[in-house]
């Protein structure tokens, strides 16, 4: 019996003036993806996915302490537990990515992983945090500290790399190895610099690993920083790098995708990636530069 799953990524605006209260910018970003997640179970959505810190504009932007007025407890801040009852209440494994409070002055940059019976299977925190022009993310988040984590839901092995991750191999090949079916890369990235990589890495990470990628982009210019453009175009591409679907560059959207998980036996089995590796020969890649 095949292994299909319907998939979705959810790409919006930013739904509040960035001036506004910050519990007022968080609630209405929520009120507007709890509509979109409601829509998503009408299609039999079964993983769904939101992009990176989607209860607010993407902050980073700026170096203001007002922001660390977002954060939250994960598992147990009111974002991830209305999100276990919206799983629960839908059959519905749900990606939850917010701003993390471990402790006071201890922030990150993280996703929370729901199981469709509405149970908190662990969290992922953004390992690789960039430091430059209209992206001061050191100013908000410790970099991650939990590894590379693979979570079993019910309907598939997932994985979570977020934004800036996607840049760099390792660790899109640690959750290959960790036994990832689908990778989810909630992001918040701007047309310029970086676009022409958008639709090269994530599929040459599928196709190195044998597993489905789902990429999620923000849409929209957020005032008053207007750092560039999100220019949306989220989508899910398989494991020979086949894109499956695609987003508009500008507009609220859900993706929806059916993934056949049977693909990714066929695939390693054409192309043993993972058999001919040679991890005895490198240590030097876990070694600083001078």
């Amino acid at each position: 019996m095949a292994r299909t799953v319907k998939c979705g990524l959810i790409q919006a605006k930013n739904a509040a003036p960035t001036d506004a209260p910050i519990d007022e910018i968080k609630r209405l970003n929520i009120e507007k993806h709890v509509t979109m997640i409601a829509d998503a179970a009408k299609q039999g959505v079964q993983i769904l996915c939101m992009q990176e810190v989607f209860t607010t504009p993407y902050f980073c932007a700026e170096q203001q302490t007002r922001w660390y007025e977002a954060v939250e407890k994960i598992p147990n801040g009111p974002t991830t537990e209305l999100m276990q009852d919206l799983a629960r209440q839908h059959n519905m494994v749900i990606i939850v990515p917010i701003y993390e409070e471990e402790m006071t002055g201890i922030y990150y940059n993280t996703a929370a992983v729901i199981d469709a019976d509405g149970k908190y299977l662990g969290k992922y925190r953004k390992n690789h945090i960039p430091q430059t022009s209209g992206f001061w993310e050191k100013y908000f988040f410790r970099p991650g500290n939990l590894g590379y984590p693979v979570f079993q839901t019910r309907y598939a092995k997932i994985g979570v790399y977020i934004c800036y991750d996607r840049h760099f191999p390792e660790g899109a090949r640690a959750l290959g190895l960790g036994g990832a079916e689908i990778v989810y890369n909630p992001s918040a990235t701007v047309a310029g610099l970086s676009q022409y990589l958008w639709k090269l890495e994530q599929p040459a990470h599928a196709v190195a690993n044998g597993y489905f990628v789902g990429a999620i982009n923000r849409v929209g210019t957020e005032a008053p920083w207007n750092i560039g453009k999100f220019y949306g175009t989220s989508y899910f591409v398989d494991p020979r790098g086949n894109f499956l679907a695609t987003g508009s560059e500008d507009k609220d959207e859900l993706v929806v995708a059916e993934l056949d998980l049977d693909l990714i036996e066929e695939v390693r089995r054409t192309w043993q990636f993972f058999r001919d590796r040679r991890p005895d020969t490198y240590g030097a890649l876990t070694e600083q530069l001078p």
